[in-house]
């Protein structure tokens, strides 16, 4: 790997870990505040609110001007989000803020792949960057429950300014604090991002005229033949991993009794199965192996089903482990095979772009029906359940539609490798 792409790793790393630690703080700033528990659900659908209004926007964005750059100024709303969520607004608005910085970060750091790295290693960096970024979110998570936690919080709360009120009253606030300066930290490495020598796609002037060119990008995406089975299943894929922070959440709470910071260690286990994962698919998996592997998104929401009959921490580890790994086993080569053709067909930025579009729709859409079953007052177990069957029901529609067309796909993907092997860029 070049030495640029262990910057933009550390980078993203230290991004992620504050975001996700932002959301273990929102979540107990809201129960602090005592506020219903359809709040808390929908910080998730909040989160990938600007994923999916800007996503004609951020794509032609990431494309206009260097993508380190890009990936600073998205910090820097990141920060903006915390200090609203620091100064008293409410805190969906502002993780919706911090969502906004994540929308437009993400066709960046995934784009610069395209142009840092040649196809034969879009897996192995993949595999790098969704193993660092399960990392994170491991540590993220694990942070944000230890900063609120009866430990480090007191400790945080003791400091104080000589003749300075900072106004910083309970543990989140000074947890959202620190995490501020992680966000600055991740914005130093951007600083530091190389220059690709990919010549730059000015962006039009006239906004409206992105919308026509990016529905036009999401449609050649959805007609390409191989294109389409990767977007489904990473559509699906992300859809799931998106809601299960605040699923483990909840069934924790419910099935356990467990505190925010409790829970927030499981959800670290969850993540180191999709890091085992993502680690086994990089070694083992390559570009054309993609496809098949769809089955194991059906078993993946049978297992959330099950997961409403544990009621004990020793056989819920493992379970949720093995959960994860799925997942991360899942998304490493369909990620690499989405991006490698969608860079050939519309551009890195632009591809990306659709691909958040997709994903981040769908985990609005479960997000908000799972929030929308809790406001209703559906209990948890019976929301998870009906949250794992759907899950099952589309992965299976998947597979029977790829087992339909798979003929065709192995052509595609045949193509591909051909492109990828002489070096050639362009369809």
């Amino acid at each position: 790997m070049k030495r640029g792409f262990f910057t933009i790793m550390s980078a993203q790393f230290f991004s992620s870990l504050a975001d996700n630690a932002l959301f273990v703080t929102a979540v107990q700033l809201l129960r602090s505040s005592h506020a219903p528990e359809w709040q808390q659900a929908a910080l998730v659908p909040m989160f990938a609110l600007f994923y999916v209004v800007l996503a004609p926007f951020v794509g032609a964005f990431a494309d206009s001007m260097p993508k380190g750059k890009v990936m600073l100024l998205s910090n820097f709303i990141k920060v903006l989000g915390c200090l609203f969520m620091l100064f008293g607004s409410h805190p969906l608005l502002a993780y919706a803020i911090v969502g906004l910085g994540a929308a437009a970060y993400s066709p960046a750091k995934y784009g610069i792949l395209t142009e840092l790295l040649p196809a034969s290693q879009l897996v192995k960096a993949n595999g790098w960057i969704e193993g660092l970024t399960i990392a994170s979110i491991i540590l993220g998570v694990l942070l944000g429950g230890q900063l609120v936690g009866p430990v480090i919080a007191p400790w945080l709360l003791s400091f104080d300014m000589p003749l300075i009120d900072t106004g910083v009253n309970n543990a989140p606030e000074a947890a959202i604090c620190v995490l501020i300066f992680v966000y600055l930290l991740a914005a130093w490495f951007n600083t530091h991002i190389p220059l690709t020598g990919v010549e730059m796609r000015p962006m039009s002037r006239r906004v409206t005229s992105l919308l026509p060119d990016f529905w036009a990008c999401n449609v050649r995406l959805w007609r390409d033949k191989l294109g389409q089975i990767s977007l489904a299943a990473t559509t699906l894929i992300w859809g799931v991993a998106g809601n299960l922070r605040f699923i483990v959440l909840a069934w924790a709470a419910a099935a356990l009794g467990y505190s925010v910071t409790q829970a927030s260690a499981l959800q670290g286990v969850v993540a180191i199965g999709m890091a085992a994962g993502a680690v086994v698919a990089s070694m083992r998996m390559r570009l054309e192996d993609g496809p098949r592997v769809i089955t194991l998104g059906i078993v993946m929401g049978i297992l959330i089903i099950l997961l409403i009959f544990i009621t004990n921490v020793w056989v819920a580890a493992p379970f949720l482990i093995l959960l994860g790994a799925l997942g991360g086993f899942l998304v490493v080569p369909m990620n690499a095979l989405l991006q490698h053709r969608g860079h050939n067909l519309m551009g890195s930025g632009r591809s990306i772009a659709v691909q958040n579009f997709n994903e981040q729709a769908c985990i609005l859409g479960l997000g908000a029906a799972y929030s929308l079953s809790t406001g209703l007052g559906l209990p948890t177990f019976t929301a998870i359940t009906g949250f794992g069957l759907v899950i099952a029901g589309f992965m299976w529609l998947i597979r029977r539609w790829h087992a339909r067309n798979c003929v065709v796909h192995q052509v595609e993907i045949e193509h591909l490798l051909s492109i990828a092997r002489n070096d050639k860029f362009e369809v």
